[in-house]
């Protein structure tokens, strides 16, 4: 301490600078979360097709692509070079029917690619930083659902569109053609839903990409495999209507029985819905299906802490 005869020290004058940068804050307009869903929307729908990402994460959803697209290249050859030869007067292969055929395409697919938009966010904690946006867990959920079923439903509906421009370079009926490529493009978006709410309801209960692709396949399949193995047996054993009732059970064999409803779109599968109460079954458990997976799906993301 300094004695009080000792003179007090002067006080030293500032000696820091501010400099001028030239820092501005944002003055623009602040979209709010319309914007971030609907960009969040497209950026979920480009890595389904691994648009946006490595190399190697394009291999597996563009292949698929490419083979369900083989297949219609085909038919559409055979249709319009070999017409008048064979007799044909309509598809080889009907709308209704092709994705049944290539379910197996269909159900890797959307196995592989739904965890890659549910799971990875889980895994690695971005979910926190798209909810520190503007944007709400249900807002999350339903864009990413849309993006996967989009997805999902370009992926079916690309090869029943080269079929339909096959079938009106072979000179078929144009109003019976689009009738019926109308009901497939509604199928294909129905089942769009019911798979990419399945996927990502699965998805979302683990954080494990391995577990998750093998647990998507084994709903998938497994479900179609019991339905139609129990169909065949009511069929065959005069039961029809027991065949009718396990077809809810399966998304690809309930898709098919509301188009055979509502369209008169040709059976795929032994025990399509045959009556009008059945018909509306059919309708009642599409609805029920997807809207249980999105209240299912909300519920479990209103877990995940921010």
């Amino acid at each position: 301490m300094s004695s009080p005869s000792e003179p007090a020290e002067p006080a030293r004058a500032p000696t820091g600078v501010i400099h001028d940068l030239g820092y501005r804050p944002y003055a623009g307009p602040r979209l709010g979360e319309r914007a971030v869903a609907w960009s969040f929307f497209l950026t979920g729908l480009r890595n389904t097709f691994g648009l946006g990402r490595s190399g190697r994460s394009k291999v597996l959803p563009m292949g698929l692509f490419g083979v369900m697209l083989l297949p219609a290249l085909i038919l559409v050859g055979v249709l319009v070079q070999a017409k008048d030869l064979l007799g044909l007067d309509a598809q080889i292969v009907p709308y209704s029917t092709y994705p049944l055929t290539t379910q197996l395409l269909i159900s890797v697919f959307v196995a592989a690619q739904a965890p890659v938009l549910i799971s990875r966010d889980l895994r690695f904690r971005t979910i926190t930083l798209y909810l520190a946006r503007p944007m709400r867990r249900t807002v999350y959920v339903l864009v990413r659902l849309a993006s996967l079923a989009a997805g999902t439903f370009v992926l079916i509906a690309s090869p029943l569109l080269l079929m339909y421009a096959g079938g009106l370079l072979a000179d078929l009926p144009v109003g019976r053609e689009t009738t019926r490529f109308f009901g497939a493009v509604v199928g294909a978006a129905l089942l769009a839903v019911l798979l990419a709410g399945l996927a990502a309801l699965v998805s979302a209960l683990t954080v494990r990409r391995g577990m998750a692709v093998a647990a998507v396949i084994v709903v998938l399949l497994v479900s179609y495999t019991v339905v139609a193995s129990i169909q065949g047996i009511s069929v065959a054993t005069g039961n029809e209507t027991v065949g009718e009732v396990a077809g809810i059970f399966s998304p690809y064999t309930l898709v098919n029985g509301v188009q055979h409803y509502l369209f008169d779109s040709p059976r795929a599968t032994p025990a399509p819905p045959s009556s009008d109460a059945m018909g509306l079954l059919y309708v009642a458990a599409v609805v029920v299906m997807a809207g249980g997976s999105v209240v299912a799906l909300i519920a479990r993301y209103r877990r995940v802490s921010p």
